[in-house]
């Protein structure tokens, strides 16, 4: 037999229109009161109509966390950050949240499909994690997107990614041009004039941040930048280990290796011992993100920390209204310079 509202409010000693109070969290309900009916929701066993009760709370307990690759540490150490703070009691009716994490793969439609999901589930709060994807009409849909989802009381944050303008999304981002302009003034500073550097995918703003800083501590330093030593590739151990070997091929006389993150430096790595190069002696390598793993690398990973899992936590904080969102929506995320063996060795 299905449990009613009418079987609840008789068992906590209430109206219908009381329990429905509680469980919708939307009007003011004594503690005592609201104690009486979620226990007696638990005693029952009633389940809360999710997507009628969203229609009529206007939002739903869901929340969405976008991320490119869950396989990859980068976006995994975020949305685990951001889950942990969605976790918890405060939902409308008085339970968990539901944090639902979309894989888009990196597929400018899968991210605009997976928004429209949200905003037709009425969610809580949305984050989206990671750099965006260059492109002008693209960049206009999501907009239109996230302004849609704000105005619907949806909150939208962007964690490791630039701000989105006019859209009401409060914006963690990475301060990734000025963390590759100290790496690559770290390795300049070793005595390395020849460089070569593995970008990301073109479309990407991480992958055009990073390579900005690169090019820009290149220029402080008086070093002419050769555009045979920049190859662009994916955010993974093959790319790193596939680009090696055609920077190798292009200028042989490389002294180090600058990858646009961790997982394609380990790549790197593996390429230049195929090649017969020592690591730092002959070749020093630097990474990006201090992912778990690159302390472990032999030689460890020289690398750019950046805090994901503070900032994801802080995201998650400010998605569930637990955090004022930073002075004028937008806060900048500094990475540290982590030096470590694969560039310990200065150059002549």
């Amino acid at each position: 037999m299905t449990v009613t509202l009418a079987d609840v409010a008789a068992r906590a000693q209430v109206s219908p229109a009381t329990v429905s109070r509680v469980l919708n969290g939307n009007y003011p309900v004594a503690a005592s009161t609201r104690e009486r009916v979620l226990r007696a929701v638990d005693e029952l066993d009633y389940v809360l109509n999710g997507p009628a009760s969203a229609l009529a709370a206007a939002t739903s307990d869901l929340v969405g966390i976008l991320v490119n690759d869950i396989a990859d540490p980068f976006f995994g150490i975020m949305a685990s950050a951001i889950q942990a703070e969605i976790g918890g009691p405060g939902g409308r009716a008085g339970g968990e949240r539901l944090a639902v994490v979309c894989n888009t793969g990196g597929s400018p439609e899968r991210e605009l499909t997976y928004l429209t999901l949200l905003q037709r589930q009425r969610a809580a709060a949305v984050v989206l994690t990671g750099g965006a994807v260059e492109n002008a009409p693209h960049a206009a849909a999501v907009a239109a997107k996230l302004r849609k989802l704000a105005e619907a009381g949806t909150r939208v944050v962007l964690c490791g990614r630039p701000p989105a303008p006019e859209t009401e999304a409060v914006a963690l981002t990475f301060d990734n041009r000025g963390g590759a302009h100290r790496l690559t003034e770290h390795l300049i500073g070793l005595g390395h004039r020849r460089l070569g550097y593995i970008a990301g995918p073109e479309e990407r703003t991480t992958t055009r941040h990073r390579l900005e800083g690169h090019r820009a501590a290149l220029a402080a330093a008086g070093v002419e930048e050769d555009p045979r030593r920049t190859v662009y590739g994916r955010y993974d151990r093959r790319s790193g280990y596939e680009a090696t070997l055609e920077l190798l091929r292009r200028d042989p006389g490389l002294t180090a290796v600058v990858a646009a993150n961790d997982s394609v430096a380990l790549g790197a790595c593996a390429a230049l011992r195929e090649s017969g190069l020592r690591i730092p002696e002959d070749v020093s390598v630097a990474g990006f993100d201090d992912l778990p793993f690159s302390i472990d690398a032999v030689p460890a990973l020289t690398t750019v920390r950046l805090p994901l899992a503070e900032a994801g936590a802080r995201a998650g904080r400010i998605a569930m209204g637990r955090e004022e969102p930073p002075p004028g929506g937008i806060a900048t995320v500094r990475g540290e310079l982590m030096v470590r063996g694969s560039s310990a060795v200065p150059r002549a």
